[in-house]
């Protein structure tokens, strides 16, 4: 098949890699975002120019410029590796077999664009990724494949997404690709019933609230783990919590947000319901640190607030 590739960063390119290698398809063109002055170049784009691949950069994937030299590339399928932008529909539905697209949750469950995040903020068991082909809703497609991780008990945004739904994606697209080559790729209609959607998982969404049980802030940091981090204050400063872990400490005259214990590990925080272990942070324009150094450069000490 002819093969147009939409997408970014190293998902999209580790995806366009996969293609290439299992050389059973062409791809005939790559369309990335724009180049951001100043920053690295999009790993996907790279690996199109380097291998003599057409790459387009759109400011707007909607304009009749975009469309025009999509559908010139008269593709058979187009496959959207980590895609932001709104694609229109004109691209959606030109190619002979239509567009598929990798979405890194169980849809119907978690639409939106921080579908990792959520289900670890929320405590849940286990997560997944989808295969869909898209329509004019957001994520709201029939699903093509579906695959399902369980979510551990320490998995973090970036485990759960570096150590599975990223390499799990790539093969998952390969196997999609085949079943539409084929013609034997499901389309299995979404229950609307099930379905939930969450916006940006944003800095404000990671601020703790310390009279929280211990449980549910413990799923907070690991959700926001690596981006966008949540904080919580020291003093007037804003301090991002990344590693962490349920307290061992339990003082239930302790106010929520109180140091209850500090050692090599890190300083455990009060909660409403026991502690949280405090294991690496971030001052703003300073590099991540383990807590037991921010804590003894801060004069951290046993009773004092965060909060």
């Amino acid at each position: 098949m002819r093969i147009v590739l939409i997408g970014q960063q190293a998902f999209g390119k580790s995806v366009l890699d996969a293609i290439l290698e299992a050389d059973k398809d062409e791809v005939v063109g790559v369309f990335c975002s724009p180049d951001q002055e100043g920053g690295r170049q999009d790993p996907l784009k790279a690996g199109a120019v380097e291998r003599d691949i057409a790459v387009f950069q759109p400011d707007r994937f909607r304009s009749e410029e975009a469309i025009d030299r999509f559908n010139g590339l008269s593709p058979d399928l187009c496959v959207m590796a980590y895609v932001t932008d709104i694609v229109p529909m004109e691209m959606i539905q030109g190619p002979t077999h239509g567009t598929i697209q990798y979405h890194p949750s169980l849809l119907p469950l978690h639409r939106g664009p921080s579908s990792i995040n959520w289900p670890i903020i929320m405590g849940e068991k286990r997560t997944g990724l989808t295969i869909f082909w898209p329509d004019e809703g957001l994520d709201t497609g029939p699903v093509l494949l579906q695959k399902e991780v369980e979510i551990g008990p320490d998995d973090t945004l970036g485990s759960i997404y570096f150590n599975h739904l990223f390499p799990m994606g790539v093969e998952a697209m390969l196997e999609s690709i085949d079943l539409v080559r084929d013609g034997n790729a499901p389309r299995i209609v979404q229950d609307e019933s099930k379905a939930t959607y969450e916006s940006w998982a944003r800095a404000r969404d990671g601020r703790i609230d310390w009279s929280q049980p211990a449980g549910q802030i413990y799923n907070l940091i690991r959700g926001c783990n690596p981006q966008p981090g949540a904080s919580s204050t020291h003093g007037d400063e804003r301090l991002r919590i990344f590693d962490s872990g349920l307290g061992t400490t339990n003082d239930p005259g302790a106010e929520p947000g109180t140091v209850i214990s500090s050692g090599e590990e890190g300083f455990e925080i009060a909660t409403g319901d026991g502690s949280v272990m405090v294991k690496r942070v971030q001052r703003p324009g300073a590099k991540k640190e383990p807590a037991a150094e921010f804590a003894s450069a801060a004069g951290l000490k046993i009773g004092d607030r965060l909060g």
